[in-house]
């Protein structure tokens, strides 16, 4: 993939089975499926950093990198906290994102592309184990959860939370049955959809000409003012500058999506993100090196339509962001069998830009 080379992500429905590790998916909601089955993230890994709770799996990207062997199979891995209270504005701390890659010959898979069609003893699997190496999850969301429940010892948990959770959503009429754990949906896991990938198409780069005349024209057309009034309205015209230039960077935003208004997420390693606003743009010093010391890059980052698809509005309250950038090692060093931390940021919509959104 070249540098400048735009991928979309859009939703579809599929067969639950291709959502499964086997197939090596990317996809939306539903629970996570892990890539290496060993060296998952620890349980206080995946905490919100703000409320402490457990995140939910919100979305993977299957993303390979041709020539590297180490990176034949690669797939990143973001959750994100559910609890509204947690967005606070650009702080990005209800939020993580993981790496895991294998080499072609691993343990875990076989070494040529999995079959289209689905596995016969797919239905028969235990799908709250990980083959090989064993690992229980838990049924709520999915994640390493080693605690039993203490009557019937065939539910698995990440930790008390959601326990709980399942005991008053539906385990405490299914404990014991045969036929638990299978009858009822998680109560916390998203709404499940395949991430389809379509490239960008390319469109005539006309909008910088254009708003290079525009200034123009705007600039010729201004009155000057006089130095009392330039004194007078010194802060006003420094606010309206930057809600001109913020305004610009929305714009911009709505003209780049509005071809393909239902993609919900950008894949381009090595680009650049598309800004939803001209503020908490960060820096090179704001995004960290990776633990093997090599600079991070850019690789996709997720689109606000994914909101509507999540089921999250509540009232007075919802989770919420504007664009969420995910940066990874740009060598995309090993570290073995674990799954490594990337790191991702979280900028928001202003008030203004919130305001126009609800009215279009």
């Amino acid at each position: 993939m070249s540098l400048a080379e735009v991928v979309l992500g859009f939703l579809e429905d599929a067969e639950p089975w291709r959502l499964r590790s086997p197939q090596f998916p990317s996809k939306v909601g539903g629970k996570p499926a892990w890539l290496s089955l060993r060296g998952l993230p620890s349980l206080s890994g995946l905490e919100c950093d703000i409320c402490r709770l457990p995140l939910a799996f919100l979305l993977q990207v299957y993303a390979p990198i041709s020539g590297q062997d180490r990176s034949f199979h690669r797939t990143l891995f973001l959750f994100c906290c559910k609890t509204p209270e947690c967005y606070t504005r650009n702080d990005s701390r209800c939020m993580k994102v993981f790496r895991s890659q294998l080499p072609r010959k691993n343990e875990f898979y076989p070494y040529d592309p999995p079959p289209e069609d689905e596995p016969p003893s797919d239905l028969d699997k235990d799908h709250s184990v990980l083959p090989v190496c064993g690992v229980k999850l838990c049924w709520v969301c999915g994640c390493p959860g080693n605690k039993a429940c203490s009557r019937c010892h065939a539910v698995t948990y990440c930790g008390k939370h959601h326990q709980t959770l399942h005991w008053k959503h539906a385990h405490k009429k299914e404990c014991g049955s045969t036929e638990a754990s299978v009858v009822t949906a998680s109560p916390c896991v998203f709404p499940e959809s395949e991430l389809v990938i379509e490239p960008e198409e390319e469109e005539e780069e006309e909008e910088e000409e254009a708003e290079g005349e525009e200034q123009t024209a705007n600039a010729q057309s201004e009155d000057c003012p006089s130095l009392d009034e330039t004194l007078a309205e010194t802060d006003l015209e420094e606010m309206a500058m930057h809600e001109t230039e913020d305004n610009k960077a929305f714009q911009r935003f709505k003209k780049k999506i509005a071809p393909e208004p239902h993609q919900v997420v950008r894949y381009s390693r090595g680009g650049s993100p598309l800004w939803v606003s001209s503020t908490h743009i960060p820096s090179d010093q704001d995004i960290p090196a990776c633990t093997c010391g090599a600079k991070r890059t850019f690789e996709f980052q997720v689109m606000p339509q994914l909101l509507n698809s999540l089921c999250v509005d509540s009232t007075g309250a919802s989770i919420d962001w504007g664009t969420l950038a995910v940066y990874t090692c740009s060598v995309s060093c090993n570290h073995d069998d674990e799954y490594c931390p990337e790191f991702i940021w979280k900028q928001d919509f202003s008030s203004d830009q919130q305001t126009q959104i609800k009215q279009s």
